[in-house]
């Protein structure tokens, strides 16, 4: 048996792509998506069609060049996310625009109008996880789409850096939170004397570890989605993690490998560990990232390299106005 076909059975796998054959390929459970992936796929000829799909629906629907780009920026992540539904049985998570991580109003009004779309599609938003930032504002604004309303609206917390992120948001009731394994291991590379990690020392690795077994202990509903790995042996370290996201090239390893992958997160062993619980308020929050220089840092280059991605699209898409 393959270490994929071992991971399927103890986590659910979800490709980390845009691109609807690699989906075909290892037929993961859920997709996820985000600027830069979608801008990839973008490039390929055969998606072309999408962003002129996009743009004509954006035309329609719009007026003035500003609004006809953001019309179209959503309905590009909208058409994608419809054809990658076709191809899996699960959800695909969806990305409000990162230069929204600091507006928590924009950031609902922006879901809401993405799950109208959806469903003008037929499809239901039991299968759409909306992915926002986790700032503190992303995490309220998420908090309101499911909790907080009638809405009921699944969202996919991204750029997860730290354990203070991770219990706002189950405190915030969110579905689920993306912590990005491998750039936090990439931080401590580059500054740390260290340069080289195991599946059990990986920072990474450590810092999910740390978020699933505190969510279990405490019951928590929100799921743990380990995400952005670097390696095999990062994922090989968190078999039993609610979910995997894992990018294509990842997942084509992973098929190949035939070693032995034990579980390694369990709630029967997170519920025997001493862990006390704490609460996490918005100056606790906040004071909690300022004093995590790798948080800090990473969260801002995460929402950065989005919105750079984003205009990027943007340009793809204004050639074609």
């Amino acid at each position: 048996m393959s270490v994929l076909e071992q991971l399927k059975a103890a986590s659910v796998v979800v490709a980390d792509t845009g691109d609807f054959n690699a989906i075909k390929e290892f037929q993961p459970t859920d997709a996820t998506t985000n600027p830069s992936l979608i801008l990839a796929a973008s490039k390929m000829e055969q998606y072309a069609a999408l962003i002129d799909e996009a743009v004509t629906y954006a035309k329609e629907h719009a007026k003035g060049h500003q609004e006809i780009v953001e019309a179209a920026m959503d309905r590009l992540f909208v058409v994608f996310g419809k054809e990658i539904l076709k191809t899996i049985p699960g959800r695909v998570s969806t990305e409000v625009d990162a230069r929204l991580s600091f507006d928590s109003q924009a950031s609902i009004d922006r879901a809401l109008g993405l799950i109208a779309q959806y469903e003008k599609e037929g499809i239901s938003r039991d299968r759409i996880l909306i992915k926002l930032a986790s700032t503190w504002e992303g995490i309220q604004a998420a908090n309101f789409l499911f909790l907080e309303s009638q809405h009921g609206i699944h969202c996919n917390m991204t750029l997860l850096f730290n354990f203070e992120q991770a219990v706002a948001c189950a405190e915030s009731g969110v579905t689920l939170i993306s912590p990005f394994v491998g750039r936090i291991m990439d931080w401590f590379v580059k500054n740390t004397d260290q340069k080289a990690y195991t599946r059990k020392d990986d920072p990474g690795v450590v810092s999910v570890t740390r978020i699933f077994n505190y969510y279990k202990k405490y019951d928590y509903k929100t799921q743990v989605m380990a995400a952005s790995f670097r390696n095999t042996e990062e994922i090989k370290g968190l078999v039993g993690c609610d979910l995997l996201t894992i990018s294509p090239a990842l997942l084509k390893q992973l098929a190949t490998e035939t070693e032995a992958a034990p579980v390694v997160l369990s709630t029967s062993h997170a519920k025997q560990l001493d862990m006390p619980k704490v609460s996490i308020d918005e100056k606790t929050f906040r004071w909690a990232l300022n004093e995590d220089a790798m948080a800090t840092e990473k969260l801002a280059e995460g929402i950065r390299n989005f919105a750079k991605d984003a205009r990027t699209l943007e340009k793809l898409i204004e050639a074609k106005i």
